[in-house]
């Protein structure tokens, strides 16, 4: 029986996360097209000029410099998986993305780690929660813009108060919240303040740490200072500077990291 051949997928970026969404696409039954650091994004869309969907598993670091080189072809088909995402990331270049907010690991020469069910949100939601399905990988599709933003704060939260305030006390996530509350509660005044500025408009804050603190009891010996904490500090000091809020607590921090 002669089956339709379906269309590729798009991978930009196959490192850990990446290569974990190939292998459920694979299992799917969904071609993978690979991009990796030194392959050309406008002749790679010559050669696959309508995938099914692109997705861009790269770092945080590099998103802005892939969506503005983004080939005119794939711009309606992105999916977004990056840490410390927000609509801002997107709306400047006029894209309308999925995006899935991560809530599992994937760590070199190990299996993946569960946190929480990963939301995801867009044209392609289903795509990729077949994907990670396919893995046994929690997720739920979200329908509701306003919601997923919201989602994306919480990760947003939970990145980076384990990362920043990891810097100065270590230890893991549940040993943060039940031996340095007090000190944690001020990195998120600090956190809440930049969020709202990027999401521009009011956050709960007590909301969005109750359901970081979800995240927390998913993962409790998750490890708070991942290598990328010294980045991540400084990213958000400089959003800061730009946007001129006032953020004394991550400025302690990183005055002690001097």
């Amino acid at each position: 029986m002669n089956k339709t051949i379906k269309r590729p997928i798009v991978v930009i970026g196959v490192g850990e996360i990446g290569s974990v969404l190939a292998r459920g696409l694979l299992r799917c039954g969904r071609p993978v097209y690979p991009v990796t650091r030194d392959m050309d994004l406008q002749n790679a869309s010559t050669e696959i000029n309508d995938p099914e969907a692109v997705i861009v598993a790269v770092g945080e670091s590099e998103l802005q410099t892939i969506l503005g080189n983004m080939p005119e072809s794939w711009k309606n088909k992105l999916v977004l998986i990056q840490n410390e995402l927000l609509p801002k990331d997107w709306l400047q270049h006029d894209l309308n993305p999925t995006v899935i907010s991560v809530w599992f690991e994937k760590k070199k020469g190990q299996d993946v780690k569960v946190i929480v069910a990963s939301p995801i949100y867009g044209e392609k939601s289903q795509l990729i929660a077949d994907a990670l399905s396919a893995l046994d990988i929690p997720n739920v599709v979200i329908n509701d813009a306003n919601q997923m933003t919201a989602e994306l704060v919480r990760k947003n939260y939970y990145i980076l108060l384990s990362n920043i305030a990891g810097l100065r006390v270590g230890g893991t996530v549940s040993e943060l919240w039940g031996n340095h509350q007090d000190f944690a509660k001020e990195v998120l005044v600090d956190i809440h303040a930049l969020q709202e500025s990027m999401v521009g408009e009011s956050i709960n804050n007590q909301a969005v740490t109750d359901a970081m603190l979800v995240a927390f009891e998913g993962d409790p010996d998750h490890g708070c200072m991942g290598r990328s904490a010294p980045a991540r500090l400084k990213r958000a000091l400089d959003i800061a500077r730009d946007a001129n809020i006032d953020v004394p607590m991550l400025k302690q921090i990183a005055y002690e990291q001097e």
